[in-house]
């Protein structure tokens, strides 16, 4: 019996920061999630970052639609927009109204719950109005925990791509290069934060003081 070829590794974007067997792990996640129709005046981008964190661990930061401040850098408030439908629970169609801090091109943004899935950890919004250059700005993140390399090792990956309006007086690669620098903060931040979470979860409880 012949033997069969092995099968071709993906070939990874470039600058994604990932090798190719792990880029074939997550291939899947990507077809699903990050692969966008971009139209004629927009771009698309998609940023990758490893957290020695688990996935579990990664998503609950994640899929805080309520409170995206706590690991993205240029957020100062957020409050999401009553419903009396839904009350506190999170689900696609909620709104959320987001100030932004002085200094950047922008100063609110109202931004809609587009996906939550806590199963698949898949998290998706859209922003829908504001005081912003980001037109039709949709985004997808995901978290991933890859087949560990050694043993006892976590790693998860988590993916954030967007598609979105190039504004007028910009080019595409301006565009592209500002909103993944963006992303690529927030999503160092999130990195510190699950990292340190993880952390402080696995050290051992300090024993009592010693009775006198």
């Amino acid at each position: 019996m012949e033997q069969q070829p092995a099968a071709a590794e993906p070939e990874v974007p470039a600058g994604l920061g990932l090798t190719a067997a792990e880029y074939a792990q997550l291939q899947p996640t990507v077809e699903e999630y990050h692969r966008y129709a971009v139209g004629p005046g927009q771009c698309s981008s998609l940023v990758a970052q490893r957290i020695e964190a688990p996935a579990a661990a990664v998503w609950a930061i994640v899929r805080r639609f309520d409170c995206p401040q706590v690991y993205k850098h240029f957020i100062r408030s957020c409050a999401l927009r009553p419903d009396p439908d839904t009350g506190d629970e999170l689900r696609p169609g909620r709104l959320r109204e987001v100030s932004v801090i002085s200094g950047l091109p922008a100063s609110t943004s109202t931004e809609r719950l587009d996906l939550l899935d806590d199963a698949r950890r898949a998290f998706g919004f859209t922003i829908t109005g504001g005081e912003h250059r980001l037109a039709n700005y949709r985004s997808v993140t995901t978290v991933s925990e890859l087949a560990p390399v050694a043993p006892a090792k976590i790693c998860t990956v988590v993916l954030e791509s967007y598609v979105v309006d190039v504004p007028e007086g910009n080019s595409e690669e301006d565009t592209r290069l500002f909103a993944d620098t963006v992303v690529r903060l927030n999503l160092q931040k999130l990195k510190s934060l699950a990292e340190a979470n993880a952390t402080s979860a696995s050290a051992p409880a300090t024993p009592p003081p010693p009775a006198e």
